[in-house]
């Protein structure tokens, strides 16, 4: 059966077998049967067709159609809630179409033409026939995690070449080791095109985070969990100090993902993925944290977890326990949902704040000549982007450019500025404001006063963000993210960052108020106050303190009419 698509009768043979591992935990040799790695789509229905399951006294599970419905009607949070409560067989049909719907959801490049990925495949080998040779794999990858879930020989194959093809296509891939085990369980249950379809859909969502793609987002998201758990499970995280008080927590949760990918049952395995393909790396998060749970209780009753068993390598012990873990796919998962105040909001506030301080310290970090170069020469504006600004602005000074150059975050100053919209050009409309700008990020909005006064914020997310929906299908209020900031450069020459930028108290809601925006009016900071505040009309604005920035009223009269308006993206992000 290696090596060709399976028939009939093969996957009658393979469903019965394949349900039975699941019934007893023991029955791992059926796992070296040929797994599903079908020709072209039509295989995958095909063998969908073959399936046959006996009715049971559970619910009817729901349907392929009826999710593909309510993805069609953007009811999205109503798919979440199929998705967490129906516990499909590991041997379901539905997945085969299931996850590449799901995955295909968060798709942002245009939709790629049929044959797309084995014209890559011939470009990146010169032939689509699959090699008999070992394929070397990217950099990105983690050799000591391509974990294969029991692939055949063709099929690691297959998860090689489709990893090689990725890289080729995304090349600002630097480092993610979690993809090469997405794609051999994606392998499961699609074809090698389908399965490529759903990594890049994955890879390239805007929207939700699904796959960490550099070193940064790798270390950004094990922090962030530590983070979380440090809140979420402190029993846990304090008896793991206690019992091993000259090792540091970092070294645990370093491999967190591990103890997902690598160390959970299959069974377990496939269903995180049917919420995780929707939901995004949120879910892991919630694992992650029941399975500390679930560790520490064992600690206290089970021998075999004892101190001094566990204390000098606790983090194979928590993989080992995730291998023989003493609940059900479905009970781990409603524990992991049942976790209050774990909201996608918070979580982006950790992850934000903890990746603002690894930027800082690297730069505080890597020497003083390094620090008096960037200062003095790369965190400056290039001759080319002071000629462009300079062309452009009928606000800024050379001095001011340089001084506001000095305050944006480092990635940015490698790019040139272009001048989105500005009230001389293109009229005073909040209207044609959207139209112009609200697809870009980031942005820097400046203001000039009939009173030549100028100030400004420099706005980490896109404008466009005003209306997007939260889970419960409204429009969110607020958005942005802690890298946006408040300056002022004429009276007074200030930068005035987030408040939650330096350490880790928890400063409410209030602090967290960056960019609103609707049909009326354009908000930057909020909490008792608004510091930038304008009309519809883009005439007339007001400035007070709030508790976002802390920082004073940007015009010492408050109230300003604005002069001009200038909004620059950044080419080439």
């Amino acid at each position: 059966m290696v090596g060709k698509v399976l028939g009939i009768k093969d996957l009658e043979q393979f469903s019965s077998r394949r349900s039975s591992v699941y019934v007893d935990p023991e029955c791992d040799k059926f796992f070296e049967l040929p797994l599903f790695i079908a020709a072209s789509s039509n295989d995958i229905t095909t063998k969908c067709q073959c399936f046959q399951f006996s009715p049971g006294k559970e619910p009817a599970l729901r349907s392929f159609t009826e999710i593909q419905q309510l993805l069609q009607q953007a009811k999205k949070r109503d798919v979440k809630n199929i998705l967490r409560e129906n516990s499909w067989p590991i041997n379901s049909p539905i997945r085969s179409q299931l996850w590449p719907l799901l995955c295909g959801q968060h798709q942002t490049k245009q939709q790629m033409l049929d044959g797309f990925y084995w014209e890559m495949v011939h470009q990146v080998f010169g032939t689509t026939e699959l090699s008999e040779k070992p394929i070397m794999l990217p950099a990105f990858v983690d050799a000591t995690h391509c974990l294969p879930y029991h692939l055949t020989s063709t099929g690691r194959a297959v998860a090689d070449r489709i990893v090689n093809v990725l890289g080729y296509d995304c090349p600002d891939i630097t480092y993610s080791p979690v993809l090469y085990p997405i794609t051999s369980i994606l392998l499961h249950f699609m074809s090698e095109e389908e399965a490529y379809m759903c990594l890049a859909g994955l890879v390239g969502s805007k929207e939700k985070v699904f796959i960490n793609q550099t070193k940064l987002q790798h270390e950004v998201t094990w922090k962030t969990v530590m983070q979380i758990a440090k809140k979420h499970t402190k029993s846990a995280t304090s008896y793991f100090q206690r019992i091993c008080p000259g090792l540091k927590l970092e070294r645990i949760f370093m491999d967190w993902c591990w103890w997902i990918l690598a160390g959970l049952p299959f069974q377990h395995l496939v269903r995180i993925m049917d919420c995780y393909f929707h939901e995004g790396i949120k879910v892991l998060y919630r694992v992650a944290l029941v399975i500390l749970n679930l560790f520490h209780k064992e600690c206290q009753s089970n021998n075999e977890w004892s101190p001094d068993n566990i204390k000098n390598d606790i983090g194979n012990a928590l993989i080992k326990f995730c291998k023989k873990i003493p609940v059900s796919p479905a009970k781990l998962l409603h524990a992991a949902f049942s976790i209050r105040g774990l909201s996608t909001q918070y979580i982006s506030r950790i992850f934000i704040k903890t990746e603002m301080l690894l930027k800082s310290r690297s730069v505080l970090t890597s020497g003083s000549k390094q620090l008096i170069k960037s200062r003095s020469s790369d965190n400056l504006p290039t001759s080319q982007s002071q000629v462009n600004i300079q062309m452009m602005s009928h606000t800024l000074t050379i001095r001011e450019l340089f001084t506001l150059w000095s305050w944006l975050p480092v990635r940015i100053t490698m790019y040139q500025p272009v001048l989105l919209y500005t009230t001389e050009e293109h009229g005073c409309s909040l209207t044609t404001f959207y139209v112009r700008v609200e697809q870009h990020e980031p942005t820097l909005l400046m203001i000039k006063t009939c009173n030549n006064e100028v100030f400004g914020a420099y706005c980490s997310s896109r404008w466009f963000e005003r209306n997007v929906k939260d889970d419960k299908g409204q429009r969110q209020a607020y958005f942005g993210t802690g890298e946006t900031f408040l300056f002022s450069l004429y009276p007074e020459r200030a930068k005035y960052p987030w408040v939650g930028i330096e350490g880790d108290k928890d400063l409410g809601h209030s602090s967290e108020l960056f960019m609103a925006a609707d049909s009326k009016m354009i908000t930057i900071g909020g909490g008792e106050g608004q510091a930038i505040w304008m009309d519809e009309n883009i005439r007339f604005g007001k400035t007070d303190s709030c508790k976002t920035f802390n920082n004073p009223p940007l015009c010492p009269s408050g109230d300003f009419e604005i002069r001009v308006l200038e909004v620059y993206g950044f080419v080439g992000i």
